[in-house]
């Protein structure tokens, strides 16, 4: 039997672990399972609310470091909250935001895991002809300029949400998000116009678009794909 491997994610509520009583809202990492051998095992250690900043300051990582042995993989998808004016949260883009991105990826190197930089998922924003809003401004490019600089292999799920979403439509896009009527779930007495969490469904659909990244970048990120 071949030794496991496990996929550790870090990052903010997009992708983070939901239990009952959020339900149906589900992160990314939740479902991830689903695309991957059975000799990966899925650690999600993302939390609602993070930063890259208020994340690693928090001492949230210090778990995920604590599993890590060679030849894992560490994805890290921040982005929705670094953009926020708290202090504790903020970073900026070309700076402090790139600068704690390399500590997760300088750690993970350290102990032989491999480091995926993912950018923040798309909010589903619908502008009135039909595109989607670049709520994110310049943290996707970040990103994309730090993977390219220090040869950290990326996954551009920002710019793949954003074509899912214009593809498919305003209408029809809403069943990936919190998005329902009053009534639907028991836990939600109010109605849900969330455009930024997803529902189980669209924890799976933007799954999807993970695993399709891994698939383009080929080699031991593919290999992991059922």
């Amino acid at each position: 039997m071949k030794k496991i491997k496990k996929l550790i994610w870090v990052g903010d509520s997009t992708v983070a672990f939901n239990g009952a009583g959020t339900y149906p809202q589900t992160g990314i990492g939740q479902e991830f399972d689903r695309y991957i051998k059975r000799e990966y095992v899925v650690f999600d250690f993302a939390k609602n609310g993070a930063s890259s900043k208020s994340f690693y300051d928090a001492g949230r990582f210090e778990p995920a470091i604590e599993v890590m042995e060679e030849g894992d993989f560490l994805f890290i998808q921040f982005g929705h909250n670094d953009e926020k004016p708290k202090e504790d949260r903020h970073t900026d883009p070309f700076t402090t935001y790139q600068e704690y991105l390399m500590r997760y990826v300088n750690t993970a190197r350290e102990k032989g895991v491999i480091p995926v930089l993912i950018t923040p998922l798309s909010r589903r924003l619908f502008c009135e002809d039909g595109t989607i809003e670049n709520s994110h401004g310049e943290y996707p490019a970040a990103v994309k300029e730090l993977a390219e600089r220090e040869q950290i292999a990326l996954i551009d799920l920002t710019e793949k949400s954003r074509v899912l979403y214009e593809q498919t439509g305003d209408l029809e896009s809403r069943k990936w998000f919190m998005y329902f009527p009053v009534g639907s779930y028991e836990n939600y007495t109010k109605e849900m116009k969330d455009n930024t969490h997803l529902h189980y469904e669209g924890a799976v659909r933007m799954g999807s678009l993970v695993a399709e990244g891994l698939r383009e970048l080929g080699g031991c990120y593919a290999e992991m794909l059922a």
